[in-house]
């Protein structure tokens, strides 16, 4: 269902309730750039450790606009053993609401909008008709704006108590509407003045000035022209017309600040649920999901980790749950459109899917990709295939594998990390995996330089990895660690290269961090020294309530640890399996707070239940 902002009010009731009744959702997005500066390939490097990679799209990726967001919710019908979706595809864009609501500033990447384009992407649905959104923060300062409105309309501030002060240049201005309204007020036949459209500061007098010399009698309020030009609109009322009129103006403001929210409520709705959310490579996603609908992303990664479970406590990223066993060994490609196909052949069992009565549905032969609701759509249908897949490895095998079911945990809050060689996921619970890298070598070089020389530099040592880091500098993992002190020495005497191991590099890098943050702190040290200390406004804390040649990845575990995980499935008891959860499983009562959920320890790995098998910790 194609939602903009001419449907969505009447609409939003089907997209509450595809929420109240869904088993778990899948989620795409289409945006208008990827990166800002670095290309692709220097923003996804790797041997990007989880927080520079994290650093990197906060960098450079959230100043682009995610301008169509997919949902599609899946239900599963257990009378016809089958799943009923729910598909929406929501056109987004940031229209001011009024005049002091934000006015957003996005960039544009030009391939992406012209492979979008070239996708039959529809950008007048963007810009004409997308859908408003305020976050969090934008929302509380608007409804603030609102009450000051309506607390000077109706006299209730402390101006309405007292003589309003009025500059001197607005003294005759004031003093002639003043006049005005008293001749106004003696005409009996009148029952309306219209004044001449004026200033924002000058009609803010004006209300601060009638609700002190007419504190009843009249009722204000300001009107815009077919120009936009704004005048104040004065009517003769008694005191029970003036508060039902002040009470419609009031329950109307309240509905336009809800039109404002916009797309938000419906992120609110899907994080209130605290149900599963599925996406494909979905790291991306859920940045510009939280940066645009709920607050501007944390400084760090664990604080972006605990912010992203308290938003969404369960996510699950079907792009790493098709590079992990069981199913690396039998998926070689792992993009959506390809994972698709792959999941409809043996040994896989497409899963019977129909569209719910008054939904259109989509026909996977006719591939809608890049269509965000079609993307989520096919991520949905990926993740069901991949889960009962598991259930048939069960004795005796399941039908139908649950969103809830124990078997799919392992995969739950783990985010791929695309590109990066030896770290498959961010992990948001928890520490990130930390490999050695000991066979790693950081190298310096000329700008000219091509990978072809890095090739050369190196074609003494065997096969090689290059991951570049930028135009001066890469990444180069040998196949031998043994061989790393060599080539270190080799470039000691170098003039135009420099070779550095992985641990020396990084030293160096916390030491000029740290050696940054001290001259930071020193230097906030000589100001306050320097200045006396004077007293401010209080701070507050934004809050919300519930962001080269790269080698082949390898995501099997050990393979001792692989036979003892098939061990561990040929050996699940019937009591065992009766624990499991099934597709017959009630729905959790009520939807619970993202904000109920335990907060992460820092440091620590929660215990975790028994599981069937594990997205492995080494790569």
């Amino acid at each position: 269902m194609e939602i903009i902002r001419s449907n969505f009010k009447i609409n939003l009731h089907k997209v509450y309730q595809a929420i109240e009744e869904a088993d778990f959702f899948a989620i795409d997005g289409e945006f208008s750039g990827i990166s800002d500066g670095p290309s692709v390939t220097a923003l996804t490097s790797g041997f990007d450790t989880p927080e520079e990679r994290y650093q990197k799209l906060k960098k450079h990726s959230m100043d682009f606009l995610l301008f169509q967001f997919g949902l599609c919710a899946f239900k599963y019908d257990h009378t016809d053993s089958k799943h009923i979706t729910k598909s929406f595809n929501f056109y987004v864009f940031p229209k001011p609401f009024s005049r002091s609501s934000p006015d957003v500033k996005f960039v544009c990447q030009s391939s992406s909008i012209d492979f979008l384009a070239s996708q039959g992407f529809d950008f007048n649905k963007v810009f004409c008709s997308g859908i408003p959104y305020l976050n969090q923060e934008e929302e509380r300062q608007l409804r603030e704006q609102f009450d000051e409105k309506r607390s000077q309309a109706n006299g209730a501030g402390t101006m309405a108590k007292c003589p309003v002060t009025v500059p001197e240049d607005q003294k005759k201005f004031i003093d002639q509407v003043v006049e005005k309204i008293e001749d106004f007020l003696q005409n009996e036949e009148k029952k309306i003045l219209d004044l001449e459209p004026c200033t924002g500061f000058q009609r803010k007098l004006i209300y601060q000035t009638l609700s002190w010399k007419f504190p009843k009698g009249i009722h204000v309020e300001t009107l815009e022209t077919e120009k936009k030009e704004r005048h104040i609109l004065i009517s003769k009322v008694d005191e029970e017309e003036r508060k039902r009129r002040e009470q419609e103006k009031y329950a109307k403001e309240q509905e336009e600040l809800n039109d404002a929210v916009g797309f938000s409520r419906v992120i609110h709705a899907i994080a209130n649920s605290g149900k599963l959310v599925v996406g494909h490579n979905m790291l991306l996603d859920v940045m510009h999901t939280i940066h645009q609908f709920y607050c501007p992303l944390p400084a760090d990664l664990n604080q972006f980790k605990e912010m992203t479970t308290c938003v969404f406590p369960r996510l699950l990223d079907t792009k790493l749950m098709a590079s992990t066993q069981p199913f690396k060994d039998i998926i070689n490609n792992t993009s959506l459109a390809e994972l698709e196909k792959r999941l409809k052949e043996t040994p896989f069992d497409p899963p019977k899917v129909e569209s719910a009565e008054g939904f259109p549905s989509y026909n996977t032969a006719s591939e809608q990709l890049h269509e965000a609701g079609y993307d989520a759509y096919i991520t949905g249908l990926c993740f069901i295939s991949m889960a009962n897949y598991l259930g048939s490895l069960l004795g005796p095998s399941k039908v139908c594998v649950s969103a809830r079911s124990k078997l799919i945990e392992p995969f739950f809050n783990k985010l791929f990390l695309m590109r990066v060689m030896d770290i498959p996921y961010l992990n948001l619970e928890g520490p990130d995996l930390q490999p050695k890298r000991d066979h790693v070598l950081h190298v310096t070089f000329p700008k000219e330089w091509k990978t072809s020389d890095l090739y050369q530099l190196f074609s003494a040592f065997g096969n090689i990895q290059i991951s570049w880091i930028d135009d001066t500098s890469a990444f180069v993992s040998l196949s031998q660690p043994e061989q790393v002190q060599i080539a270190v020495n080799t470039s000691k005497y170098a003039e135009s290269y420099r070779i550095q191991t992985y641990a020396e590099y990084v030293g160096k890098k916390r030491e000029d961090k740290q050696v940054k943050r001290k001259w930071t702190e020193d230097s906030w040290k000589e100001v306050d020294r320097k200045q006396p200390i004077v007293p401010g406004p209080c701070s507050h804390t934004n809050s919300f309530t519930a962001t080269g040649v790269i080698g082949k990845r390898n995501l099997s575990p050990d393979p001792q640890e692989a036979g003892s995980e098939d061990r561990e499935l040929e050996e699940i008891t019937d009591s065992e399996l009766e624990q499991m959860d099934s597709c017959a499983d009630p729905l959790p009562e009520g939807r619970k707070k993202a904000k109920k959920l335990k907060r992460l320890k820092k440091g620590t790995v929660a215990d975790s239940p028994a599981m069937l098998f594990e997205v492995p910790d080494t790569w």
